[in-house]
């Protein structure tokens, strides 16, 4: 069984990931004897099964338990295949001497074999190459939903998902993924993963206070059990971007920015600064609000008046934005005014993220993004670029209208910048029975056995 999930994170990230679960053996001491292999422990994997397993228990009866457990001493053999696109392999395209575009890319087989960040002078081990698109949530959302689905929990076949299913996804992989990485982060990673593009509002942590407060004795079953029961108050609403529009996500390769720290630091000046943070973050809640507004306005347009939007993204596409005038008609005349107002409002959101950067004492927009950005939401066909996550060094975004993507694509390999294969994808976790590359499995395969 070959699972893929995808999604849109904040707009800005892509997520992908493929188990195959297949049939093993000896699975009676399995978790004990994987608990006690240190060298190769991976812990959001070592959670995603207790409590997918778990979650079955839980969810079944009596009769199905039985079935259930002789499934279970058949064996799992999982087989985790991590895409090119969660790693940075720039150090391999410019040893080649390739250009750094999505086409030199596409060369690597896939699966290709994973990089790493030179060793640190500290003598610490070096860390994997990544690209920051939230790997350990994707892992974690594709062991969870192929194993829930191996084991007939849920269905997730083609035509077949269910909102109720892919609710039991989401809370056993946010919980493991909380529980893994030892606090309760934004959960949009998960989130994304397991649904597709949206509009989210994190869940309260308490939903996931059985979880942390488990002590030895307590079975596992009853934990997760109190965890698909209680009251999980997320919001998510459907949001993709409109029609013609193109995502493009770049790979600067200034180094990468820590996360953590830059969310303590900001934590840190909310706290010595209420006042002007708190103004701050109203003022970015509006901003974000009305990027949001104007882009499913756009939506709106390119359903009811589907011919003049089209006319309208092609004509802009081959303009700069102080060109984008003179609407024929009224639908028109929207498009272009919602437009405007998206790419207005994008130049708000990134306004106030650097003055709370530079408030907190860290780089969300580091001067040379800032004038890259500046130099990409200035050339034709751009609506608008920006910083995804947290921000820093470690990528940026352009959102492109029709398809002037190829020049920006150019424009960003001219200044050192890896433009990355990865598109918005609303569909969120989803089998896949027939992608040809699962067939074709190198040398990055990650295998483990749990025996």
């Amino acid at each position: 069984m070959l699972l893929w999930n995808s999604g849109l994170d904040s707009c800005f990230k892509n997520h992908m990931q493929r188990i195959h679960v297949l049939n093993g053996n000896h699975w009676s001491n399995a978790l004990c004897c994987w608990l006690n292999s240190s060298d190769s422990r991976n812990p959001f994997v070592e959670h995603a099964v207790q409590y997918a397993v778990a979650a079955a228990h839980a969810k079944f009866g009596k009769d199905r338990t039985d079935a259930l457990q002789k499934i279970l001493l058949q064996g799992l053999d999982i087989t985790i295949l991590g895409c090119n696109e969660f790693y940075s392999y720039r150090n391999q395209i410019e040893l080649q001497g390739l250009p750094l575009t999505p086409e030199s890319l596409a060369l690597l087989p896939p699966f290709s074999s994973i990089t790493f960040n030179a060793e640190e002078s500290s003598g610490q081990k070096p860390e994997v190459a990544k690209t920051g698109l939230g790997s350990s949530a994707a892992m974690t959302t594709a062991v969870v939903a192929s194993l829930l689905h191996y084991l007939g929990v849920v269905d997730l076949s083609s035509g077949k998902k269910v909102d109720a299913d892919l609710d039991i996804v989401h809370m056993i992989a946010q919980t493991a993924h909380c529980i893994a990485q030892g606090k309760v982060g934004s959960g949009f990673d998960v989130s994304s993963a397991v649904y597709g593009s949206q509009r989210y509002v994190r869940f309260s942590p308490e939903v996931l206070s059985s979880a942390q407060g488990a002590v030895i004795g307590i079975p596992l079953e009853e934990v997760i059990s109190d965890v698909l029961q209680a009251k999980w108050d997320h919001e998510r609403k459907k949001f993709s971007l409109p029609p013609s529009m193109t995502l493009l996500l770049g790979e600067p390769g200034t180094g990468g920015s820590s996360t953590p720290s830059m969310v303590g630091a900001v934590k840190k000046w909310q706290k010595s600064d209420p006042q002007n943070s708190l103004e701050t973050w109203r003022k970015l809640s509006e901003a974000n609000s009305a990027l949001e507004l104007h882009l499913n306005a756009l939506s709106g347009l390119a359903e009811k008046h589907s011919d003049a939007y089209q006319n309208v993204i092609n004509r802009c596409s081959g303009l700069t934005s102080e060109k984008w005038v003179g609407g024929e008609d009224e639908p028109s005349q929207a498009v272009i005014e919602a437009l405007l107002g998206a790419r207005n409002a994008m130049l708000g959101i990134r306004n106030h993220m650097r003055k709370m950067g530079e408030a907190a004492g860290i780089p969300i927009e580091p001067e040379s993004q800032s004038e890259l950005l500046d130099a990409t939401m200035n050339m034709e066909g751009v609506l608008l670029a920006g910083v995804p996550g947290a921000g820093g060094f470690d990528a940026v975004f352009a959102v492109t209208l029709g398809a002037s993507s190829d020049n920006v694509i150019r424009a960003w390999s001219s200044s050192n910048v890896l433009a990355l294969l990865v598109r918005e994808d609303p569909n969120g976790v989803s089998i896949e029975n027939n992608d040809p590359r699962a067939k074709e499995i190198t040398t990055a395969v990650s295998s483990i056995r749990i025996e």
